[in-house]
Parts: C-alpha cells; structure tokens; sequence
C-alpha cells in the first residue's frame, strides 16, 4: 500500500506570509550542521532591498481550505563578470522537517525555475547539494565560478544553449554567510 502524499499548493509569497516565511525558515535549517540559522535574516535583506525576483510559498491542505506554510524559494539577480545579464541565484529553499522527503521542495524548485523562464531569465545558479539540484538540470561547470565555494557544489542551470564565463557574485544579503556554511553532508 503506497502512503498518501499529503496536500500541497504553490503560490507567490505576499505580504500576509512574511511571518510565517521566517518561522519556517528557521524550523527548516534549526537541525542543518552547515547552517548558522542566516538564511532567514537573507531572505529579510532581499525583501527589504526589493531583490526578491520571485518567491513562492508551499501552504498545506488545498487553495478553498489553506493551513500553514510548509516551504519557501527564493531567486534573487545575480552579477556576472563580462557582464551576462538576467542570471539568478536560487536560494534559500526552505522546507519544515514534517514536511521534508514528500515533494515540497522538489515543486517549489520545478515550479520556480519554469516561473524564472517565463520571465525571461537566462539561467539560474545555486550553491547547494548536487545531487539533489542534479535533479533538475543543475551542473558543475568551470564556466560559472563562486569564489569560496566547494568543487562541485556551485551549480549552474542555463536556460539557454550558451553558458556565460566568469565570476559570479550573490546580492550581499548573502554576505551573512561564511565558507564553512558551504559544507555539504
């Protein structure tokens, strides 16, 4: 008998979440070894700088009877050296422990990049694991370089034939984190 994967949808972050977005941040990343519990106070500092390209929400149940938020994604622009524009880093993606290993975090990325390529990005980047982001045609590419980050852990997923070449570098909210926040179980 196969488990019932637990009801789920997707919508754009608003104004109402806010709260809700930095609890479960907190909760997703309370047990992570590589985290210093950053990522919340992140997503705060692309907010208040008007840097959230998009960030979508996971809210429990069905959109006629909503119940709590379960996940979160943001994308944010990043810069390139040689100038290639209209690239994004993705992250943080938070989902609440109860909720993990059931899809959340799989739509919420899925469903992102597809919302990036409808406006008009032209790849997206994330420092993460690579297996998971693997997943969705995310690659380890010496093209796209992160200065600090671990081999093969800065992935890059284009959104075109052409891969940019250069440095990349993250909006500074992302100053908060530290080299060894870059290690990966």
């Amino acid at each position: 008998m196969t488990a019932q994967r637990p009801a789920f949808f997707l919508h754009a972050e608003t104004p109402a979440d806010v709260t809700a977005v930095d609890a479960l941040t907190h909760a997703a990343f309370e047990q992570q070894p590589h985290s210093r519990q950053t990522e919340g106070e992140i997503i705060r500092r692309l907010r208040d700088a008007g840097a959230l390209t998009l960030s979508l929400v996971a809210r429990a149940g069905a959109p006629a009877s909503p119940g709590s938020l379960v996940g979160q994604i943001t994308f944010s622009p990043v810069a390139i050296s040689g100038d290639a524009p209209s690239w994004y880093g993705l992250g943080p993606l938070s989902v609440v422990p109860a909720w993990q290993g059931v899809g959340v975090g799989s739509t919420l990325v899925s469903q992102g990049l597809r919302a990036m390529r409808q406006l008009g990005a032209a790849g997206c980047v994330v420092l993460g694991e690579p297996a998971y982001y693997g997943r969705f045609g995310f690659r380890s590419t010496p093209a796209l370089t992160l200065h600090g980050a671990p081999a093969g852990c800065f992935l890059v997923r284009p959104f075109a034939p052409i891969v940019p070449m250069g440095e990349v570098t993250l909006h500074p909210a992302f100053d908060l984190l530290e080299p060894t926040d870059w290690t990966f179980p």
